[in-house]
């Protein structure tokens, strides 16, 4: 490129003015130069982040079976991460479509959801015998917008067009940011794929935060780009090691916090602030490890208190209710004939072990019919809503 043609250059890329007009942002490989600089601060917020995460992945050993906790935390992660991209699903909404519960109401666009619950259990399955790679992470894409809207915008390949971000209407002229051409995409990819596996002495936790960073201003595909992005953070710490269960999602922080989010990232751009970038990162890590430590010692608190009342209050049934109990922890819907099945009982004794349950208000009806009713654990999900 004629260096006429470069609008602006720094630490994390160069502007590249384009032959239609517009400036496109080229992004420099990783790692940045000059080097991250950890100072006091930078330290102390990865010391925390790391010691979060060691609480964390330690009250999910305390569990009884900690994959019960992430079935939720999933779909909870699903949830948030489709809203930020301006779904209207809420965690009800997903669990009564998997519970194939017919709802006017619902919207229409908790098949997102669904794709991105199927996306994300299809990419950690996938780690077991495929390294975090674009190869992986196009495959991941197809199922997120496999039959839903952007599904036209070649899902699981990487863009043979310009994209930009910016309000509605926006033009690539008047942008917020436009990423690099999809030629130069594809050699940024490439060098990010290079930089996850490189064996350097970056943390890890650094490492991911610029990945991340890294990722969204190459933008690679036409839609769907923020969600991948947030997935590429747990599939790396999980390929690492750095977690045994995938049970980090930041979606709740970059939700919260979501015009920071977005000016840290510009900053990167315009001024080459990584060590900004990162250190909202890590306090981010730091934050969501906090809470779903928090969460975990939770269910633990909430499975023992349902646990007494049974046993203070279903008598000769207590052993049959504590079976449905813990089986709500894997699959928090439930309707009688699941439960006959699981207890090999008949449908009124079935029936009248849920009836019980509604009492003592472990499980709540939530399709208001007299017949095909389906029940939820409401207070499991409660835990699931705070976060």
């Amino acid at each position: 490129m004629a260096a006429d043609y470069v609008v602006h250059e720094g630490r994390s890329g160069r502007y590249i003015k384009q032959p239609t007009g517009y400036r496109a942002f080229i992004p420099a490989p990783l790692p940045p130069d000059p080097h991250i600089e950890i100072d006091h601060e930078m330290q102390r917020i990865l010391i925390e982040a790391h010691r979060e995460l060691g609480r964390l992945e330690g009250s999910i050993q305390t569990l009884p079976n900690p994959d019960l906790f992430v079935f939720m935390y999933v779909r909870k992660e699903a949830v948030l991460s489709s809203q930020i991209e301006g779904t209207q699903a809420s965690i009800n909404d997903l669990l009564k479509a998997e519970a194939k519960v017919f709802d006017p109401e619902t919207p229409q666009d908790v098949d997102e959801v669904l794709n991105y619950v199927k996306a994300m259990n299809y990419g950690l399955a996938r780690l077991k015998d495929l390294p975090l790679s674009m190869r992986l992470i196009r495959e991941i894409h197809g199922h997120l917008l496999n039959g839903v809207r952007g599904g036209q915008l070649q899902p699981g390949e990487i863009r043979r067009s310009q994209n930009w971000i910016g309000p509605q209407g926006s033009t690539l002229l008047n942008a917020t940011f436009v990423p690099p051409p999809y030629q130069d995409a594809e050699i940024a990819l490439s060098d990010l794929e290079k930089f996850l596996h490189a064996e350097d002495h970056i943390a890890p936790l650094v490492r991911i935060g610029l990945a991340h960073a890294q990722f969204e201003t190459i933008h690679p595909f036409l839609d769907g780009n923020g969600r991948v992005g947030r997935l590429l953070i747990t599939f790396f710490l999980c390929e690492q090691g750095i977690l045994e269960k995938p049970v980090l999602y930041l979606s709740h922080y970059f939700k919260q916090n979501r015009l920071e989010y977005y000016d840290r990232l510009q900053a990167i751009r315009d001024k080459g602030d990584w060590e900004g970038w990162l250190k909202f990162f890590l306090r981010g890590v730091a934050s969501v490890a906090s809470q779903a430590t928090r969460t975990a010692r939770e269910i633990v608190d909430l499975r023992e208190n349902h646990r007494v009342l049974i046993a203070e209050h279903f008598g000769a049934s207590g052993g049959k209710a504590m079976q449905v109990l813990e089986h709500l922890y894997t699959r928090p819907t439930v309707t009688v004939n699941q439960v006959r099945e699981l207890l090999g009982v008949s449908f009124p004794n079935a029936n009248n072990l849920v009836e019980r349950l509604t009492e003592h208000k472990i499980l709540s009806e939530i399709t208001g019919q007299a017949r095909n009713r389906v029940f939820l654990y409401e207070p499991y999900i409660e835990l699931f809503r705070k976060i």
